[in-house]
């Protein structure tokens, strides 16, 4: 060996290394963007009761918290409760001199349930009493925080993100029919593991898996068939962009962790249409608050997933102009090649 640095060698190198390099700027902007200055932002909370006195307390809650909190007042315990578990608020404060409490729902957002706590522990403190903090829609035993469904989401994700790679470019000699339908039975695969993990092996859903298992099917479903449109479109930058797709994007607008009334309005804005929300979403109306709400998160992914049949079935037709195109000169080639051979037949009959 000479030792000596093929030309050009430094520079391929370099090239291919800005690709984990803008990984890590993407990854560093979307998850500190993201998680790293959680404060509410019209956390809708409620205050029980319709004597002026509660009134009073509610406008002034309002006028202090100013942005941070969406007050209004409710006339009993009862509607309370209703509303925590139509996801209409996070927080209901019922005002007692002896034990003041505090109603939440868990399972809908254990932070947002956090931030709700801080807002009226003090309220109680002034009166010298500890508030009592009841969960009227708390998440399943095993999964005490309610975020197993997030970390549910990451596996599947990083499951379903991974074979397109693999599809792509082990899978690049296939016609695009085979590649689209080599991601729907993975996506079968993946679900099924995913649903596995939710029920027997971690428990972290206690009932309706079968209706989670569909949403984690629809779910990858979607990934992996964009992931393999835009193989064809992106090539080597494929990882990338699936990456800024279902990772940078995805995770930190899905509210696995911090619903959008504890972010800011971007990642707020994307908790409106992206695959996983629809994914957690979906997933908590139909475990813990009985499908209220359900048909949002079913719609988003259903959207996603036809997004992915556009995809593919663009990459299908690009591949075949690319292929109709590049026959032509073969084509003309062998043509003109028949014609010389013609021609010398002629001319040796001819002598």
């Amino acid at each position: 060996m000479t030792g000596k640095t093929p030309p050009g060698a430094i520079r391929h190198v370099l090239t291919h290394l800005l690709t984990p390099l803008l990984m890590c700027v993407g990854m560093g902007l979307g998850y500190l963007g993201a998680f790293g200055d959680p404060a509410p932002h019209h956390l809708p909370v409620a205050v029980v009761g319709q004597a002026p006195a509660r009134l009073v307390m509610a406008q002034t809650l309002q006028d202090r918290a100013g942005d941070a909190l969406d007050v209004r007042t409710v006339p009993s315990r009862e509607d309370a409760v209703r509303l925590l578990k139509d996801r209409q608020i996070y927080g209901a404060y019922v005002t007692d001199r002896a034990a003041p409490e505090l109603l939440v729902a868990s399972a809908g957002s254990d932070t947002n349930a956090t931030a709700a706590e801080k807002v009226f522990t003090p309220i109680a403190a002034r009166q010298g009493v500890p508030l009592n903090v009841t969960d009227v829609v708390p998440p399943a035993p095993h999964d005490p925080t309610g975020q197993g469904l997030f970390f549910l989401l990451v596996a599947v994700s990083i499951g379903s993100y991974a074979s397109v790679a693999v599809i792509g470019g082990a899978g690049a000699v296939l016609p695009m029919r085979t590649r689209a339908l080599l991601a729907a039975g993975m996506s079968l695969v993946v679900s099924a593991v995913g649903a596995l993990f939710a029920g027997p092996v971690f428990r972290i859903v206690d009932h309706g898996l079968p209706g989670v298992w569909g949403l984690i099917w629809l779910y990858s479903a979607g990934i992996l068939l964009i992931g393999t449109g835009l193989h064809t479109f992106l090539r080597r930058w494929t990882t990338l962009g699936v990456m800024v797709l279902f990772v940078m994007l995805n995770f930190t607008s899905s509210g696995g962790v911090f619903r959008p009334e504890l972010q800011n309005g971007f990642f707020g804005a994307l908790h409106a249409f992206w695959n996983g929300a629809g994914f957690i979403e979906g997933a908590r109306d139909l475990v813990y608050f009985r499908s209220h709400g359900l048909g949002g998160g079913v719609l988003v992914l259903a959207v996603w997933l036809a997004v992915g049949v556009v995809a593919v079935t663009a990459a299908a037709l690009t591949e075949r102009r690319h292929a109709a195109a590049e026959a032509v000169p073969v084509a003309r080639a062998v043509e003109r090649e028949e014609a010389e051979e013609a021609e010398e037949m002629e001319q040796a009959v001819a002598v």
